[in-house]
């Protein structure tokens, strides 16, 4: 089975930045979503399988920026942080795909919170 492995939240004050990572157990179709409780899940950016294609949603672009390395992890530098970027991230694979369409396996999450 496929494994995804994040690490990097934390608390930041606004402004401030974080780098969350995420380890996948091969090279996919990968994105980044964040979850606030009693909200739906919202997509954050993604990456295609070569990393030659990068989308970002619109709360986040300008601001965040997702990367990808020579093996299999995956980065979103997080820059400008607002208050509103607090939320559980979660990275994601799509496995099936070249680029992202649908994840079919995800990381175990990881809080970020931005709070002076």
């Amino acid at each position: 089975q496929v494994q995804l492995v994040e690490s990097g939240g934390g608390t930041a004050l606004p402004g401030g930045s974080l780098r969350l990572s995420c380890t996948a157990s091969g090279r996919y179709a990968m994105g980044w979503f964040r979850q606030t409780p009693g909200k739906d899940r919202e997509w954050v950016a993604h990456i295609n399988y070569k990393g030659d294609n990068k989308y970002h949603n619109t709360p986040v672009r300008g601001r965040f920026t997702i990367s990808r390395d020579t093996k299999n992890t995956v980065y979103l530098q997080m820059n400008n942080l607002k208050p509103e970027d607090t939320a559980v991230y979660y990275c994601a694979a799509d496995t099936q795909n070249n680029r992202l369409v649908q994840p079919d396996y995800w990381g175990q999450g990881t809080q970020v919170t931005v709070s002076s």
